[in-house]
């Protein structure tokens, strides 16, 4: 029995609630049991250096823990003045994600910025932070389109990650951080609406997995997938 309760086969219970914040272009609350997300997007009526002049716009991401997400207190990164190589991990997987179903062509020339804040974490943020990320950026493509900044979406498809692991040589979908903490094995999977793979990550903590293990582990995160993809039809379409 897991700590909280879920069959091997549950996610944890999952809550969206869209237009979070007043300000955003296009915002969202994402919890996955005590993982809590405000995903926001912003948009910057400019591209970076090396896209100018190619008539094509650009999606970057931006994450952080605040301090109080966690039972011990996170020191701002900016008080460090860098940002540990965790961060700029998990930034560069949410703009991959987010890009890998976007036709950037059909932005202009045009950045739009997703923050990714976690409010409290217990495991699995980079994974909630890319299925909140893509509805905030989905409601912000709404609102160009219907300003008449963009003609058409650029969004080709829906987007969605989840965590998979083994634990006591169980596959299980949705780790917490207990889980997490303890896993022999732990795995990051991003997907499309279509079932397409942009991302995995799965590492072997001491012992390592077989192709059986690793394939009942995608089986479950495409089936914690194909259930958040279907909570983002029901908030944004594309």
């Amino acid at each position: 029995m897991r700590s909280d309760s879920r069959l091997a086969n549950q996610l944890r219970k999952v809550v969206i609630k869209k237009n979070y914040l007043k300000h955003a272009a296009g915002s969202c609350l994402i919890q996955m049991g005590d993982t809590h997300v405000i995903c926001s997007a912003s948009v910057d009526e400019k591209v970076p250096p090396f896209l100018r002049g190619q008539g094509k716009g650009w999606m970057t991401a931006e994450y952080g823990m605040l301090p109080g997400s966690c039972t011990g207190r996170i020191e701002r990164e900016a008080a460090r003045g860098k940002q540990s190589g965790r961060t700029q991990e998990i930034q560069r997987l949410i703009g991959r994600s987010l890009r890998s179903v976007s036709d950037l062509t059909k932005l202009g020339e045009r950045t739009i910025i997703l923050d990714a804040d976690v409010v409290q974490g217990d495991g699995g943020t980079r994974t909630a932070s890319i299925t909140g990320c893509f509805i905030a950026l989905a409601l912000a493509v709404e609102k160009l389109m219907k300003k008449g900044l963009i003609k058409a979406s650029p969004l080709r498809d829906y987007v969605a990650a989840v965590s998979a692991g083994i634990i006591d040589g169980e596959p299980r979908l949705d780790l917490c951080y207990e889980e997490d903490s303890k896993a022999e094995v732990d795995m990051n999977v991003v997907m499309t609406g279509s079932a397409q793979f942009v991302e995995i990550q799965g590492t072997a903590e001491g012992v390592p997995f077989s192709q059986k293990q690793m394939d009942a582990m995608l089986k479950l995160a495409g089936k914690g997938i194909r259930q958040l993809v279907a909570m983002q039809k029901k908030l944004v379409s594309i």
